[in-house]
């Protein structure tokens, strides 16, 4: 399907009322695509700005976040690197992360030189993730159109923590829909509502998943509508 299909698709079937948003790892933008003109306080105030538009965004301009530019792939310059390191030492001193976690944070294993960033529905190639920010009711039917609610040999599939950009590449590498509560920086410099979750489809599966979320609308439409004649009945 096509990019502005399946963000159709995706707002109506899900009910969002925010733009999903795309992002492809490259060495340089498309013709025609600019750069975003500032740094970002974080790699994941890039995702807002991309509800505006089409950009695209160096490594450098990451710069003024550490752990994202880290968990995004980028080579680290020697200052960034230290900066990092120290960040995470404060985050440990502090309690926010435990001293073995750092080794295992999950990162982008392509070393791309920047990020193309923009709305789905103007987006100008293949995406290598979508993201979107979703209430608990959408949440609900995202991870049953995973199969992330299902009972079966297995539990349910967990939902992310922080740091929250590390669903991008959990979501790409694994192949699978991922879900993130975020994290206290996705919370501060995006400015979402405390009432979402970070949502990330994996770029090779955003067409598969697409009809997935319409059957579990269709299938959960028709549920809502049996529970309520059940309720009349029982208020009868």
């Amino acid at each position: 399907m096509e990019n502005q299909t399946v963000a159709r698709a995706l707002t109506e079937q899900l009910g969002l009322d925010m733009p999903p948003v795309a992002l492809a790892f490259c060495d340089a933008p498309p013709l025609g695509v600019g750069s975003p003109g500032a740094a970002a306080p974080s790699a994941c105030a890039f995702w807002r700005d991309a509800e505006r538009g089409v950009f695209f965004a160096p490594v450098d301009a990451h710069a003024n976040c550490p752990v994202g530019a880290f968990v995004m792939g980028f080579e680290l310059k020697p200052a960034l690197m230290q900066e990092l390191q120290g960040l995470i030492g404060q985050m440990s001193a502090c309690g926010y992360v435990n001293a073995d976690e750092t080794g295992k944070i999950p990162t982008n294993r392509r070393k791309a030189k920047g990020i193309l960033y923009g709305r789905l529905d103007q987006f100008p190639q293949a995406p290598d993730a979508v993201l979107a920010w979703l209430t608990a009711r959408q949440a609900m039917l995202w991870g049953e159109a995973s199969g992330g609610a299902a009972w079966t040999a297995a539990a349910p599939s967990a939902v992310l923590g922080r740091p929250a950009c590390a669903a991008i590449p959990v979501a790409i590498d694994r192949g699978v829909p991922t879900l993130s509560l975020g994290c206290m920086g996705m919370r501060t410099f995006t400015r979402i509502g405390d009432d979402r979750l970070l949502a990330v489809i994996p770029g090779a599966k955003l067409g598969a998943f697409t009809l997935a979320i319409g059957r579990a609308a269709a299938i959960n439409q028709g549920m809502q509508s049996f529970y309520e004649g059940r309720l009349a009945g029982l208020d009868g």
